[in-house]
């Protein structure tokens, strides 16, 4: 149940002043009840959409709270601030809130208000890309709440006596579209708030000297730097590496250092969720694959096998944990190490929250779900893109990297959201036709993922940062609809359908492009949508030459992969995952 602030808790707030400082994130970054995948919905829909999401998650809103008033839960990287401010700071003088309750705790005494944001403009690759399909909004429904929280900001009586600061992932946005005076944001932070920089700054603040507008801070250079909370954060996040270690040109976390952090912290904060009533946790990291491999010799695209089957056995067997998700990871170790892979299976399908009952040989239909990117299957352009994605194997490699990736994955019930990049700088027809082949060969071979494309964005800070991408979905090839529309196709294989659904999708399908979409999105978009609805034959349409149906890829098998590793690297090889080059084991 909604637990309630009561009037006398927020009268006596605002009598005694109001909190020196007030932390806050959007709502919609804030929810974790109903999984990850509501909160990926609500940074990509248009904002018309929301009754939608609203009619199938009707308690989306419902929050929980602490006696005090303050969140019961918070976004990691807010709980991260918090725990940096509390070293100078009185815990009278900080608070962590929903932004529905910032008003009771903001008075005369309060200087600053601090917000967390992952996509306040929505404008990150995914979040853009579904709400210019639909046409009537720029914005994202997150988009919507976090304007929306700076508004009430600027319109509080007590306004002018504080500062706004914003950091945050997504902090970088407002940065390169200049709408600080929009939004009314005094300063943003980029960079994690462990460094005594961002101390001075509330500290200037708090002050009311003079703040910049831009700060940047440089990432903490070794893990005993880290902060770790100690209070519950959204989806029981707890940190578990930074950095990843394979360059890709468009990623900007991959330009953290890469490290991992110390178990013992790892556990104390997974301890410190479940005490505060957390059931579910999420070991974050940009490769899962790299703990407990940076702090050796061996190069990291070899997994720790035993230091990863440790961490996340005593993770999950925790008192108090029922529930795991899995962050993000790459696919190459699956094929290194497919013992790790069916070990980590074994300790951690029983505690998962998925279900997809038409993939999966768990007795309760439980599949495994962690983040992964394959971004494109043209050799040609991930060679310009990321060139060491596929390592310890060549880029080359790359197509049968994934497919047999993923097969050690499904084989294991791991079912992995999967990224493409749509129209990166350079794309040709012929980088997109081989990327539809590599996702024809999935369908062709029985595998499944969740594919997730999305238009190409540069990302400020990236390699790629000053590269243009497509501006709307308008402008996007036939062809490029087509990899949209044929991923989206495969993913609805995996949803649990009554016989008539798959006919009322197709009509709806059909309406909408008769009636709007069309419209909206171009000629290119004709085809793809049909193909997308099942109206029309995917045979018949590649016969009228209406649609590209891919052609079959040489997929080099697991065995012939290992031996297109050095030799010099033969050594790491684990001798029990079976065809191994000889002079390996």
């Amino acid at each position: 149940m909604q637990s309630s602030v009561s009037e006398d808790v927020a009268v006596g707030s605002a009598s005694a002043g109001g909190k020196l400082i007030i932390l806050t994130a959007p709502l919609t970054e804030i929810i974790d009840h109903a999984g990850f995948f509501i909160q990926m919905g609500m940074a990509s829909m248009p904002v018309w959409m929301e009754g939608v999401m609203s009619r199938k998650y009707p308690r989306w809103r419902e929050l929980h709270r602490n006696e005090d008033g303050s969140a019961k839960s918070m976004p990691a990287g807010l709980r991260v601030l918090e725990a940096s401010l509390l070293r100078r700071f009185s815990p009278e003088d900080v608070i962590a809130v929903y932004p529905e309750d910032v008003y009771k705790y903001l008075g005369p005494n309060t200087r600053v208000v601090a917000v967390s944001t992952h996509n306040p403009l929505g404008v990150t690759f995914a979040a853009g890309v579904y709400a210019s399909v639909f046409g009537t909004s720029k914005h994202p429904i997150n988009s919507h709440y976090t304007r929306q929280l700076f508004l009430d900001l600027e319109k509080n009586p007590w306004r002018k006596n504080l500062k706004v600061i914003v950091g945050g992932s997504g902090a970088w946005q407002i940065t390169e579209t200049k709408c600080h005076k929009e939004l009314g944001i005094d300063c943003v932070v980029e960079g994690r708030s462990e460094s005594a920089q961002v101390l001075e700054l509330f500290l200037d603040a708090v002050e009311a000297k003079e703040i910049p507008q831009y700060v940047q801070v440089p990432h903490p250079k070794d893990s005993e730097s880290i902060l770790v909370p100690s209070k519950p954060t959204t989806f029981g996040v707890v940190e578990m590496t930074t950095g990843c270690g394979r360059r890709c040109r468009f990623c900007l976390p991959d330009l953290n250092p890469q490290m991992g952090l110390p178990k013992e912290g790892i556990l104390a904060a997974v301890r410190a969720n479940v005490q505060n009533g957390n059931r579910q946790i999420s070991l974050a990291t940009e490769d899962l694959f790299i703990w407990g491999q940076v702090q050796t010799d061996t190069p990291f695209y070899f997994p720790n096998r035993e230091a990863l089957l440790d961490l996340f056995a005593e993770a999950v067997n925790i008192p108090g944990v029922e529930q795991h998700l899995l962050s993000h990871c790459t696919m190459a170790p699956a094929v290194v190490d497919p013992v790790l892979i069916r070990g980590l299976s074994e300790i951690l399908l029983n505690k998962s929250p998925i279900h997809v009952p038409m993939f999966s040989t768990h007795p309760q239909k439980k599949i495994l779900c962690p983040l992964i990117g394959l971004e494109t299957g043209s050799v040609p352009l991930a060679k310009k893109i990321m060139p060491s994605k596929a390592a310890p194997f060549p880029i080359e490699e790359w197509p049968s990297v994934f497919i047999q990736g993923l097969t050690v994955m499904n084989r294991n019930n791991w079912v992995p959201a999967v990224t493409l990049i749509i129209g990166s700088p350079e794309e040709t027809d012929e980088d997109t036709r081989a990327t539809l082949d590599l996702i024809y060969e999935v369908e062709r071979r029985g595998l499944f993922a969740f594919f997730i494309p999305s238009i190409f964005t540069p990302l400020h800070d990236t390699r790629m940062a000053e590269q243009e991408g497509v501006a709307e979905t308008r402008q996007l090839k036939p062809l490029q609809w087509h990899l949209m529309m044929k991923c989206w196709k495969m993913n609805v294989r995996g949803a649990h359908f009554k016989w008539w659904v798959p006919a009322a999708w197709g009509l709806g399908a059909l309406g909408l492009w008769l009636f709007r979409l069309r419209k909206l999105n171009g000629p290119g978009f004709t085809w793809p949508l049909l193909l997308f609805s099942g109206v029309l034959s995917e045979n018949l349409m590649a016969r009228l030459g209406k649609i590209y149906k891919g052609k079959q890829l040489n997929i080099k098998s697991r065995e012939e992969l290992l031996h297109t590793i050095r030799p010099q690297f033969w050594k790491y090889l684990r001798p029990d995952t079976g065809n191994i080059p000889a002079s390996a084991s």
